[in-house]
């Protein structure tokens, strides 16, 4: 046995199990890897260099996710994939026969779902998994957006800031960066719709583009006023927040000021499972600044972050679907 083998089997035998192995496991289980992979697999290298074969689509993907996961660059990817035995285990490779792939490699990997719009499929794949699950009702949508700031500094080598990128005042504070517009399933908090904007973008513009078409109610909070006004937001009853202004002024002596009162609390009360999703790919995966330049690849990140994002908020969920089938 060599002595990698022996340091691999040692590694398996310690008492402890860390917080990484038992998510990465939890993953391992519940991600639809077979379904994610047959949406790549027409488009995937099946040949490289002359004497260099590419990389395993299974390693890629789980590469990947790992990337996304963890918040790491590709070269940070690379150092951590050989400084851990937990990683390695997940992604399944071993260093006594192959060498971690490199991180041009992945980002290549990266290009191909870019270049061919399959973050989005992946989403998309990901939704249509928890669909059949149960865990997607489209009964009713929530809308709301987020800030990803972007580097506001002029140092760098084009003496400017991303022209794509732009700033709003939110809160009386000023922001650079870009927009996330999601669509939430109001009974899960699973996201099904998503659109990448400039910051300055107004959140009413978006809303329409975040409707599946099915819902029959649809939530939105004060940043969307006279929405069900608006052509491409028809179709669903919309129920949105009173400005907070004029919620202030409400004599609570009144009884009819109470019941408003309590229907903008039930309303919040909804709103209020868009928020996961912000927290898992802001705190979570650690994304609350852009990484790239350009609106096309930021955006092409958030359909992959928001996939996985809906995988870690339903894990609990699909853990006991995945418990029950295999009892």
């Amino acid at each position: 046995m060599s002595q990698r083998s022996f340091a691999s089997t040692e590694y398996a035998m310690k008492k402890k199990q860390t917080r990484r192995e038992k998510f990465l496991g939890e993953m391992e289980r519940i991600v639809p890897w077979a379904r994610l992979m047959a949406v790549i697999e027409p488009l995937y290298p099946t040949s490289g260099r002359v004497g260099r074969q590419p990389t395993g689509l299974a390693k890629m993907l789980r590469m990947y996710c790992l990337q996304q996961w963890y918040g790491l660059a590709d070269e940070a990817l690379e150092d951590a994939l050989y400084d851990s035995q937990a990683l390695r285990d997940f992604v399944g490779i071993d260093l006594s026969h192959e060498s971690v792939p490199d991180a041009t490699t992945l980002l290549k990997f990266r290009r191909l779902l870019n270049d061919n719009n399959l973050t989005r499929a992946l989403l998309d794949e990901i939704n249509a998994h928890l669909g059949e699950k149960g865990l997607l009702m489209r009964a009713g949508t929530i809308v709301d957006a987020t800030i990803i700031a972007a580097p506001s500094s002029t140092k760098n080598e084009d003496k400017a800031r991303d022209p794509e990128m732009h700033q709003a005042k939110k809160s009386n504070q000023w922001h650079f960066g870009m927009k996330a517009h999601i669509g939430v399933d109001a009974e899960s908090g699973l996201v099904h719709s998503l659109a990448g904007t400039a910051a300055n973008v107004n959140d009413v513009t978006q809303a329409g583009a975040l409707l599946h078409g099915k819902e029959g109610i649809a939530f939105g909070d004060a940043d969307y006023p006279g929405v069900g006004k608006r052509a491409e937001a028809q179709g669903p009853q919309w129920h949105v927040a009173m400005q907070p202004g004029k919620r202030r002024k409400l004599d609570l002596t009144r009884r009819w000021a109470q019941l408003l009162n309590e229907v903008a609390q039930f309303k919040a009360s909804v709103r209020a499972k868009v928020e996961h999703s912000f927290h898992a790919i802001k705190n979570l995966f650690r994304r609350k600044k852009v990484r790239y330049k350009g609106l096309a690849k930021n955006e092409a990140q958030l359909f992959r972050l928001f996939g996985l994002a809906n995988i870690v908020i339903a894990k609990r969920r699909l853990l006991d679907i995945h418990a029950r089938g295999a009892s």
